[in-house]
């Protein structure tokens, strides 16, 4: 570099460089890659991808093509990227239980529902189909705009004409940086009539728009269980959650047999992926009703469910599989599009249908502009021929004689420059009596069509009146009186939250007997007993609870990590043997034990307490673990969890290992849900021993051995939260413990 050339290096704050650099990344992640326009429903590549077919004429009167030459105009024209993610995006494009009105005719092997693959694309073939011809028809009339492809070397839309409502008829997923779009597909008949309904009132409340377009129209059908009210917010809101159920019905069987067989599956639920889900939770036992499942699909879908006994009622028996399988699925829909500003945006169902007819009208004004430039062009030069005609001798003198004939014509006849062009490259046959009738005809034809697209350029109820006319056309096309547009998914009641079945409804209710030892080896006995015979244990082992329960119950264990383990009672192992270790059961470390195990309760309230002294009170219902790691609620802090004992009565009485006790009202200790807690009683020195809720008007109790002490006069130990406390009434036990273990 020479002494006078400047620096071109500027230093910049790595993060201002990247933040600047991640901003573009995102803005093109948003923009040109995730989210669709809302004036066509088309992300770029799927827009790319049906222009270049249908450069290649494509169209569906023509012959398939491999989707290899597809995708290499695609990738070689206009969308610089990956070949796999091209295809994969013509793949969807026409398997029709992915799109609701496909818009790529597909020959060969396009994928199933099952989850399989495509075939690679050099065996696969592919046209368009007529939604995608109405979807880009008069793309060539200046409908749209048009922009340099990557290279510069060719020109693509920006958007397509959309003459078919492409947004709401076949949805649209995407996930952005920071936002994401998931549309469902519609009826395209229910969006037609929404759409005629908003041009007759603009004003129109999504309220009436919903009446038309009730709800989605998935592809692979189902039941929507979701109530008016709840739909209508979704729509009016633009987010929310849509339940979709299976379609099923009872086949009777002989000897009062039945089966349920299952025709109809929610949308993006992959059939093999199901049935191996419903198979698993059958092995587990965690479908007590069933009795067996399969898969009988041919072209048609067929899964059939048998029941565990020709009891179980049908309606039970489905309301258990809904609530574990796919076989009741959400759909979380967010209509976030890009407006015609290409500005991403959140919109109602109202906005939406008025962005697609505003860009219908854009369409339909610049077509009609460029019709009557086309009309204006083809005017002149019939007005042109015709002067030809009226004058042919002179005309066919100045041909012969004049060395300029053009510029001679041009100045005698006041014709312009095309029109004396037009004259001079007409053929002699084009001279004969019956063209200048026929061209005649066409001038007053084209006249007369000049003088109506003028008319509808400039009253606006007419245009809105023409585009009336297409949405009903389009609607006459692909509605629902058509066997691609006939509705699809139905509609059903939303189940009653109040009568809602729990998988416990279906567990046979049996009294059992719950023995956990003291190395945390858990099993279970039928009946309830208060002692067990032959109760035999490993070497080194022995009985720590013992507790009576149901086979409807759950246990509730809480440790030392300050956690609350979950186990439902009929998944324990039976009596034979010595059981099962609860930590292979839920994942608790070899560190931590078990301190309590009781039967849960969603009425009672616990007291947790760690052994640095800290403890509140927790509503039993809030404890209940959900996933095998439990549930943390107890902050141990650099201590161990202690204690978890029933929080019924008025009082709490502590003691530490200093052999101090304090009893004081409970009242004092704060609910929580999660935390460290608030301090118990105070120690210098020590820890917390025991702690015991009891009401004090009946006194507090003590074991001692086998014998139980009493002592009601508790006013030397009544005080404060947090105080030291007094030494314990004479003869309480040295271990500082209220129960004997």
């Amino acid at each position: 570099m020479s002494k006078t050339e400047p620096n071109i290096i500027d230093d910049v704050a790595f993060k201002d460089a990247l933040g600047e650099r991640y901003l573009a990344y995102a803005m093109s992640t948003i923009t040109s890659r995730s989210l669709p326009d809302v004036r066509d429903g088309l992300k770029p590549v799927h827009r790319r991808l049906l222009y270049a077919m249908l450069q290649l004429r494509l169209d569906p009167k023509s012959g398939f093509k491999k989707c290899a030459r597809v995708v290499g105009d695609v990738i070689g024209k206009y969308h610089p990227h990956g070949d796999t993610a091209v295809y994969d995006t013509m793949v969807r494009l026409a398997q029709n239980f992915a799109v609701r009105y496909p818009l790529v005719d597909g020959q060969g092997n396009f994928g199933s529902i099952d989850g399989d693959n495509a075939a690679a694309m050099r065996y696969t073939e592919a046209r368009l189909t007529d939604v995608a011809m109405a979807l880009m028809e008069r793309i060539n009339e200046d409908t749209v705009d048009f922009r340099d492809t990557y290279d510069g070397e060719d020109s693509e839309p920006v958007v397509m004409p959309a003459g078919f409502p492409n947004l709401l008829a076949n949805g649209s997923e995407g996930i952005a940086v920071g936002m994401a779009t998931s549309i469902p597909p519609h009826n395209l008949g229910e969006i037609c009539d929404a759409l005629l309904k908003l041009i007759k009132s603009p004003n129109a409340k999504i309220e009436t728009l919903v009446a038309s377009m009730p709800g989605p129209d998935f592809p692979t059908g189902g039941v929507i269980v979701e109530s008016e009210e709840s739909l209508l917010k979704t729509y009016s809101e633009g987010r929310g959650s849509i339940r979709i159920r299976a379609k099923w019905e009872k086949e009777e069987l002989s000897h009062g047999l039945y089966q349920i067989v299952v025709t109809e599956i929610p949308y993006q639920v992959q059939k093999s992926k199901l049935i191996e889900k419903i198979a698993d939770l059958y092995r587990a036992k965690k479908l007590p009703l069933l009795g067996n499942i399969s898969d009988e699909s041919a072209e048609d879908m067929r899964i059939v469910l048998e029941p565990k006994s020709r009891t179980v009622d049908p309606e039970v028996l489905m309301e258990s599989l809904f609530k574990v399988t796919d076989l009741e699925s959400r759909f979380n829909m967010n209509l976030n599009v890009l407006t015609a500003g290409n500005v991403p945006k959140v919109l109602d169902l109202r906005e939406v249908l008025q962005a697609y007819l505003d860009h219908r009208h854009d369409v339909l004004v610049r077509r009609t502009k460029w019709r009557l430039d086309k009309i204006a062009r083809r005017v002149e030069i019939l007005e042109g021929l015709l002067v030809a005609y009226l004058n042919l001798d002179e005309v066919i003198r100045i041909i012969r004689e004049e060395d300029e004939p053009k510029q001679v014509m041009m100045k005698q006849f006041s014709l312009s420059d095309v029109q004396v062009e037009a004259i001079l490259n007409m053929r002699l046959r084009q001279l004969r009596k019956l063209e200048e009738v026929e061209i005649k005809a066409e001038h007053k034809e084209l006249k007369e069509e000049e003088k109506g697209l003028k008319a509808l350029l400039k009253d606006e109820g007419l245009r809105w009146s023409a585009i009336s006319d297409e949405v009903k056309e389009l609607r006459k096309r692909f509605g629902q009186k058509t066997e691609l547009g006939a509705r699809r998914t139905q509609f059903g009641d939303a189940p009653d939250p109040s009568k809602v079945i729990s998988i416990e409804a279906f567990v046979e209710k049996e009294p059992i007997t719950v023995v956990v030892s003291q190395l945390g080896w858990v099993r279970a006995f039928k009946g309830h007993f208060d002692n067990l015979p032959d109760l035999k244990f490993k070497e080194g082992d022995g009985p720590k609870f013992q507790l009576k329960a149901k086979t409807t119950d759950k246990l509730i264990i809480f440790a030392t990590d300050g956690r609350f383990y979950t186990l439902p009672c009929d998944k324990l192992p039976r009596g034979k043997g010595h059981g099962e270790p609860i930590r292979l059961m839920v994942d608790l470390e070899q560190k931590d034990e078990p301190i309590s195990i009781r039967v849960h309760d969603a009425e009672r309230k616990l007291l947790v307490a760690s052994d640095i002294g800290k403890g509140f009170l927790v509503d039993e219902k809030d404890v209940v673990a959900q996933t095998r790691n439990g549930k943390q609620v107890l902050n141990p802090g650099k201590g161990k969890a202690l204690l978890c004992v029933p929080a019924e009565g008025d009082h709490v009485a502590v003691i530490g290992s200093n052999r101090k006790m304090l009893v004081f009202p409970l009242d004092q200790l704060p609910p929580m849900k999660r935390g460290q807690g608030v301090g118990l009683q105070k120690y210098k020195g020590a820890t917390l021993s025991d702690a015991k809720v009891f009401n004090l008007e009946d006194g507090l109790e003590w074991d001692i051995g086998d014998r139980t002490r009493h002592e009601e006069d508790l006013k030397p130990w009544l005080g404060n939260r947090a105080s030291v406390g007094k030494l314990p009434p004479v003869g309480f036990p040295r271990t500082n413990k209220f129960h004997s273990e």
